[in-house]
């Protein structure tokens, strides 16, 4: 955008399905869809130059009937050095519909964006 000197990106991405093969192997009907390949992703950002800073949504586009899963960060000039970022991020988790398993789901998915913030 000229006016605002805003960028703005809307990527899919495609990911290896990172689900243990104990949960994608299972028998209960309602796990089946986990049995996919690759997860896809859409991710959107806003990269503003004259204010120093961007931001970033993602989300799962993939099992939307059974899980939501979205990441939000944003990178801002630090107030202490304007040298230093300052990255701020949050991530939701929610799964549906998949019986007694919900809990051990959302379980793995808390794990898995957890390794991903310490990367």
């Amino acid at each position: 955008d000229l006016s605002t000197g805003i960028i703005y990106r809307r990527r899919i991405a495609t990911c290896r399905n990172v689900i243990p093969e104990i949960l994608r192997k299972s028998s209960v009907s309602q796990v089946s869809v986990l049995k996919v390949s690759n997860i896809h992703l859409e991710e959107e950002s806003w990269l503003n130059m004259q204010k120093r800073n961007m931001a970033m949504k993602t989300h799962c586009l993939t099992w939307t009937q059974y899980a939501s899963l979205s990441e939000e960060s944003v990178f801002r000039e630090s107030l202490e050095n304007p040298d230093w970022t300052d990255f701020t991020q949050k991530g939701r988790i929610s799964v549906m519909g998949a019986g007694l398993l919900n809990c051990v789901l959302e379980g793995f998915a808390l794990s898995f964006l957890k390794q991903g913030v310490k990367k």
